[in-house]
């Protein structure tokens, strides 16, 4: 597994490797001694799989009190994957990062605690499955607005995504440092 950085330190891509053959392949999706060796001692606790189909635009999602770390992976298409750094006591803060995820990169993203994080769906249909540290808390889910312009995040598409109504109503970076 390489470990690739992006343009926030704490947030990471992962080149697993493939082993084929005649039957198809084989690949480590998680391995805890090459998170450890990064600084990373995380115990998931919970996998959650979303199916989109193209221009479905997901997120920004994140949790303040029960805050999770994830490890994102497409199993089927491409999305483009975004994380925005919400630590109010980061260089980073309201910046972000994107990158695209594809089934046949067979690329993961780590996204620590105290980020939103949310995708666009590229192909015709994606699944993707993200493991977490904390349990979902409907209580504590919060949504940073996907066209936020302070964000500035420079989505793949043309025109409008399709998206929840929840995510429609996400809120502005400048209310979230309030």
């Amino acid at each position: 597994m390489e470990v690739i950085a992006t343009e926030i330190p704490d947030v990471f891509l992962l080149q697993l490797r493939v082993f084929p053959d005649s039957r198809g392949f084989f690949l480590e999706t998680y391995n805890q001694k090459v998170f450890v060796n990064h600084g990373i001692n995380v115990a998931f606790v919970q996998d959650n799989q979303s199916h989109s189909r193209r221009n479905v635009l997901r997120g920004l999602h994140y949790q303040t009190e029960r805050a999770q770390d994830k490890l994102v992976r497409v199993l089927q298409g491409e999305i483009f994957d975004v994380a925005v750094d919400l630590r109010p006591a980061s260089p980073t803060f309201g910046k972000w990062v994107g990158v695209q995820l594809s089934s046949s990169t067979h690329r993961m993203l780590w996204i620590p605690k105290g980020f939103a994080h949310g995708f666009y769906t590229c192909s015709e249909t994606a699944d993707v499955l993200y493991k977490v540290t904390d349990f979902y808390s409907p209580n504590h889910e919060r949504t940073l607005l996907w066209n936020d312009p302070e964000v500035g995040i420079r989505w793949p598409f043309p025109g409008d995504p399709v998206i929840s109504d929840k995510d429609r109503a996400g809120h502005l970076l400048a209310d979230i440092r309030k």
